[in-house]
């Protein structure tokens, strides 16, 4: 089912209004409209310690060095409920992802844990973030866990540099941050970084709003603080409507009654 064609769908008015829906303020949805970004926090919304505790079972990331994931691709209901769709690669194009290492090629994760998926905050904020971009059901989110772990330096994005993920709605929320100096967010208007918009170091519960279709982003490389003590940051990513052309073909092949961004 193509996004563009949503009068043989499902209508976002008749969906139930979901209880939270002032988890944003006003001013989130008129940066996203005005600026394409958005910067806001969720510490009043969730357990942020309880989501913490999530991060010590991640498996190693088998394609990026220094780097631990999971992943769950969701979606909404008929009746506005948070759902798993199944299993299902990550996949970015080159037009989307400079790394050798992840460019072109499907990616497989073990699932975010049941345990995660089923906490009500968790679920609260997978709704009212699909509510901020008007995802509707059937369409698929992709929600992550990752995050770097280590002593020394790394670059956290592993050779991606300034990147755009291959899609409309992304946002980027940090977990936590220990013993790390570094790890700068830099928003830009282009690929080249000629056109710098804003630099911001985030804390945990920051979560960061962006149109990816129109704003760039990096972030610089991460060290450590104290020399005898290992550094970790860890962050979720939760994105949705597709335009990598790549992604969408696997997300058919694998959810054929799914809502895609699908253009022709």
């Amino acid at each position: 089912m193509k996004l563009d064609n949503l009068k043989h769908g499902f209508d976002v008015s008749t969906m139930p209004m979901d209880p939270l829906a002032d988890y944003w303020s006003p001013g989130v949805v008129k940066a996203l409209n005005t600026e394409h970004w958005s910067l806001t926090d969720v510490r009043s919304r969730i357990d942020l310690e309880a989501w913490q505790g999530f991060i010590g079972d991640l498996p190693r990331d088998p394609y990026v060095n220094q780097r631990w994931k999971r992943m769950s691709w969701l979606t909404l209901n008929g009746q506005g409920d948070v759902e798993e769709m199944g299993n299902c690669p990550m996949a970015q194009g080159g037009a989307f992802n400079d790394a050798e290492s992840m460019a072109d090629r499907l990616r497989y994760y073990d699932p975010l844990t049941s345990e995660f998926l089923s906490r009500p905050d968790v679920k609260a904020f997978v709704r009212a973030w699909a509510r901020l971009w008007s995802i509707v059901p059937q369409e698929p989110i992709l929600m992550q866990i990752t995050g770097v772990r280590g002593e020394g330096q790394v670059d956290p994005l592993q050779g991606q540099g300034i990147h755009a993920d291959g899609c409309k709605a992304l946002s980027i929320m940090v977990v936590n941050r220990k013993n790390v100096s570094g790890a700068k967010n830099h928003l830009y208007a282009d690929k080249a970084g000629s056109q710098p918009l804003t630099t911001t170091t985030m804390a945990p519960g920051d979560i960061l709003h962006l149109r990816d279709d129109k704003v760039f982003h990096s972030v610089e490389g991460i060290e450590q603080q104290e020399p005898n003590t290992p550094f970790e940051r860890f962050i979720i990513i939760i994105n949705s409507r597709f335009v990598d052309e790549f992604q969408n073909r696997i997300l058919r092949r694998h959810f054929p009654d799914a809502v895609l961004n699908e253009t022709r």
